[in-house]
């Protein structure tokens, strides 16, 4: 039987010879072997055949081949296809190109394309601003990546990456209204993926920057930073670091605690434990402890690569040595972004009175959640089947939707903190609690209170930039 409740897709079509209680029968075998059947249609029945789909949760795919090999070993029963809900969604791609205006006659034409188009293009050629406004650049972002990075598969290429980049820009679309196109690069070469999203650029209103392998992905958005005239946006970094962050809020305030006054480990010195440990410090937090693959990083010894020296040189201000599990003790917050089933729920145990504890590796957290929770005042994931899931789908929709709207030329460090501030306040006051510190990804307002913190923020800074 399953240890966690099946929640994975399938429908098997079955062949098998008519009897009464022959559905009865299939279900039966489908409960025996872990699965939860959700619905059963016949597809042919006479007086000799049955030809029916069972559709039911199972773990994954593999679950499923193991409960059609059981069922081909019945007398008479022919399983003829496994047919996977996940690989159905994604049969042609997941997102397209539909038209914003009429095209149905030649004066729709003549304006749309020629003759009409030549004016358009004259305008932008004297005026390269008005691409925002009379272009798709006005609403558009390229989703890159070089397929070295991607969810907990690591490097797998950028045709494997496509899935991947389509799924980032319908969430684009769903909860931003933001067109986003996935560009996969044959390339890890990071001269030639600067230059290349450099030289598409003119096209986009911003650029994502999606699981592209640390230490590369530093110099790629620093340098595209540096040169381009649109925002450059890294989510592995920097969504991340919002939503943590945003959950960070709310979960001091449910357990009484001040960001300045508490220990932070940081298990994790990549991308997203890079920005992470940023955000926090440009929030107030003074001590945290960065902890990669070979301890605790700290002034007391030199790193390797700018990005993780700027880690030990600037954190870590009681100097402490060790390991994961050493400097853990006494610490308030545990924030994991990097390998599943590194720490046991006794670890938990020797953190501060009423500890944080966000383990955050996808699939398999840093610790099991379940006995985090026997020690832990709040366990946050990024898995959806238990609270508190910080999801970077909370920051980057309305990040963009945001600085699309003021034609923002950069993201700054202030944008992100505000956005996190508005997710932390997307949970009222009086929902707040230990298993209620961020909203779910489907929450009707949260994205657009980020688009309108952005806009603010970006109008404040303006004005102050006025009056000086």
């Amino acid at each position: 039987m399953s240890k966690t409740l099946p929640s994975y897709n399938v429908t098997i079509r079955i062949a098998l010879p008519f009897e009464p209680r022959a559905t009865a029968m299939l279900v039966k075998e489908f409960v025996d072997y872990g699965a939860i059947v959700t619905g059963v249609d016949m597809v042919e029945s006479d007086e000799a055949n049955l030809l029916t789909d069972v559709t039911a949760k199972v773990d994954d795919i593999e679950h499923a081949e193991h409960i059609a090999s059981k069922l081909e070993a019945l007398d008479g029963v022919h399983v003829l296809g496994i047919h996977d809900s996940t690989v159905q969604a994604h049969l042609g791609g997941k997102i397209e190109i539909a038209l914003k205006r009429p095209l149905n006659t030649r004066q729709d034409l003549s304006r749309i394309y020629t003759p009409g188009v030549a004016r358009i293009s004259n305008l932008i050629a004297k005026d390269p601003q008005l691409a925002r406004k009379l272009t798709i650049k006005r609403n558009t972002v390229a989703v890159v990546s070089d397929g070295t990075a991607v969810l907990g598969l690591g490097d797998v290429g950028p045709k494997a990456a496509m899935p991947v980049m389509e799924g980032k820009a319908a969430l684009f679309k769903k909860f931003g209204d933001v067109d986003a196109w996935p560009i996969c690069l044959d390339t890890t070469d990071t001269e030639e993926i600067i230059s290349i999203v450099k030289a598409i650029s003119p096209g986009f209103g911003g650029i994502n920057l999606e699981d592209i392998s640390a230490p590369r992905c530093f110099e790629i958005e620093r340098r595209l930073r540096e040169d381009l005239d649109i925002p450059v946006f890294h989510d592995d970094q920097h969504g991340t670091a919002v939503v943590v962050l945003a959950a960070l809020i709310n979960a001091l305030k449910v357990v009484g605690k001040k960001i300045e006054d508490i220990r932070i480990v940081v298990s994790g010195v990549g991308a997203a434990g890079n920005a992470i440990i940023r955000l926090l410090m440009n929030q107030g937090a003074r001590d945290i402890i960065g902890v990669g693959r070979n301890g605790a990083l700290g002034p007391f010894r030199e790193e390797e690569g700018e990005d993780r020296n700027w880690i030990a040189q600037n954190t870590n201000p009681r100097r402490q040595q060790g390991s994961l599990r050493d400097v853990l003790e006494d610490a308030d917050v545990f924030i994991g972004v990097s390998a599943g089933n590194i720490l046991v729920g006794d670890d938990i145990a020797t953190m501060a009175k009423d500890p944080i504890v966000f383990a955050l590796a996808n699939p398999t957290p840093e610790v099991d959640p379940i006995q985090a929770a026997q020690h832990a005042a709040i366990v946050a994931t990024g898995r959806s089947d238990y609270p508190n899931q910080i999801n970077n789908v909370l920051a980057f929709p309305g990040i963009f939707r945001g600085m699309l709207d003021v034609k923002a030329t950069q993201v700054t460090d202030r944008m992100l903190v505000v956005a996190a501030n508005a997710i932390a306040q997307s949970v009222l006051p009086e929902q707040l609690n230990a298993n209620f510190i961020i909203p779910g990804v489907f929450h009707p307002t949260a994205s657009k209170q980020v688009a309108r913190a952005i806009r603010e923020e970006f109008k404040h800074s303006l004005a102050m930039e006025n009056e000086m």
